[in-house]
């Protein structure tokens, strides 16, 4: 928590995703952010998300997950877009901001893209998500 305020850039991060921050190398006496959980396991704050769909075979749209903690907080995490299919899993890692001893609700939400006058039913058949150094669900 000693490294903020941001930059008007964002905050330059260590380890996972640093190579999004361009002027990372163009500042002196940089500091750097990592996001870790409070204490053990410290990696629980980056989550591995599986998700299998189930209803229509095809469609376009976006999924999402929306975590909510104890405090009233939300954040939405977009997982896939584009071209959405009952035969894949969507994987993603997430550096979640959401502290996970803390979240009380993870809801699924799925956005068509094209408007069809035929009604399309999407869901998540599972959702898995694995966090922590152990590898929990």
């Amino acid at each position: 928590g000693d490294c903020f305020p941001c930059a008007k850039e964002g905050c330059p991060m260590m380890g996972h995703h640093a190579d999004k921050f361009p002027y990372k190398l163009e500042r002196v006496d940089q500091k750097y952010f990592l996001n870790t959980a409070a204490d053990e396991p410290f990696a629980t704050w980056r989550q591995k998300v599986f998700i299998r769909l189930s209803g229509v075979k095809k469609t376009k749209g976006d999924i999402n997950l929306v975590f909510y903690d104890t405090q009233g907080h939300t954040k939405k995490y977009e997982i896939a877009n584009g071209d959405l299919s009952q035969d894949e899993v969507y994987t993603k890692f997430l550096d979640v901001e959401i502290n996970p001893k803390n979240t009380t609700k993870i809801e699924f939400l799925w956005n068509k893209a094209v408007f069809s006058l035929l009604w399309a039913r999407l869901g998540a058949e599972t959702v898995n998500i694995i966090h922590g150094e152990d590898g929990h669900r």
